[in-house]
């Protein structure tokens, strides 16, 4: 292939990836304990995955639709749609919009998997930054690690590329092929690293569980505290609560430094997350926290983040 076929081919992928890339406009009633973290209002991307003559679906970040009343789904002619929140799935972290009657959107992009992913193998991105605008960005597989962040979250693997964050957030991560391989979910530029893409398996391994009960109903629930961790020299510190979650309620601060979950010491937040993990919502958790020169000690009775930001 020469290299004009070759850069024509390029743009044809990069054109097809760019019109099943949609802005999604969220509105988030102000009472929705989210609020205080998120806003009212959020902008993201999503991906069109199927489509039927009845109904779209759209693939993005829990985070952006998380609490919304009302989505808009924006293409990238700038035709507009009503869109609804049909599934979330805290563990991993996606969320499936579903638009009834899509008569004008565009057909849905090509199922992939981060199985079978190298470091090094090319991939790309497109996200919306805003209403009908798109942003592309290229890069390499770094890592296929599992990574934990501050909001009690954990992927036993994730997709770290150098594609820079193209855009917003809920971005659809592709191979040379134009196949979703994941969902771009946070900016790593902070730590070396361009971006965190969700592997899209978490999406189509599950959606027919999704997509009828609106979350995984076949995986334990997980106790949760409404805290949000950092990780500081093999110590985890509680920088911030969610107000009216457990721990809020049961007397945790910001500052505290957690040794111990019921009698085990704890270092690192993947530590942390685990030994909370094996507990179920409604569970009481014993956290053992060093506080003003001292060991503190504090039940918690744990929740649900599925029911609390319901």
């Amino acid at each position: 292939m020469s290299r004009l076929n070759r850069v024509d081919a390029c743009l044809r992928l990069l054109h097809r990836v760019a019109s099943s890339t949609v802005t999604l406009s969220a509105q988030i009633p102000e009472t929705h304990p989210s609020v205080v973290v998120l806003g009212t209002q959020r902008l993201g991307s999503g991906a069109v995955v199927s489509d039927t003559d009845d109904v779209a679906l759209v693939l993005t970040v829990n985070y952006v639709v998380l609490g919304a009343t009302r989505v808009i789904v924006t293409d990238l002619r700038g035709n507009s749609f009503e869109g609804v929140v049909a599934a979330q799935d805290f563990a991993s972290g996606v969320a499936v919009v579903r638009v009834d009657r899509p008569t004008q959107l565009p057909r849905p992009l090509k199922p992939g998997t981060s199985v079978g992913l190298e470091r090094g193998d090319d991939v790309f991105t497109v996200a919306s930054v805003g209403d009908e605008e798109r942003r592309a960005a290229s890069g390499v597989v770094t890592s296929l690690e599992p990574i934990d962040a501050y909001w009690e979250y954990r992927l036993e693997r994730s997709i770290a590329s150098t594609c820079m964050t193209a855009g917003l957030g809920g971005a659809p991560l592709c191979d040379t092929a134009g196949r979703v391989v994941g969902i771009v979910s946070l900016s790593l530029g902070m730590i070396g690293r361009a971006s965190l893409a969700i592997p899209a398996e978490n999406y189509y391994d599950h959606a027919d569980e999704l997509l009828e009960h609106g979350r995984r109903v076949t995986r334990a629930r997980r106790a949760w505290v409404g805290m949000f961790c950092s990780g500081v020299s093999d110590q985890t510190v509680v920088a911030g609560l969610i107000p009216g979650g457990p721990g809020d309620r049961c007397g945790l601060r910001v500052g505290d430094v957690v040794v111990r979950v019921d009698g085990t010491p704890v270092s690192t937040r993947a530590e942390l997350y685990q030994s909370l993990w094996v507990h179920g919502p409604g569970e009481k958790v014993e956290l053992a926290v060093y506080r003003d020169g001292a060991i503190a000690t504090l039940d918690v009775e744990s929740g649900d983040a599925e029911e609390f930001f319901a």
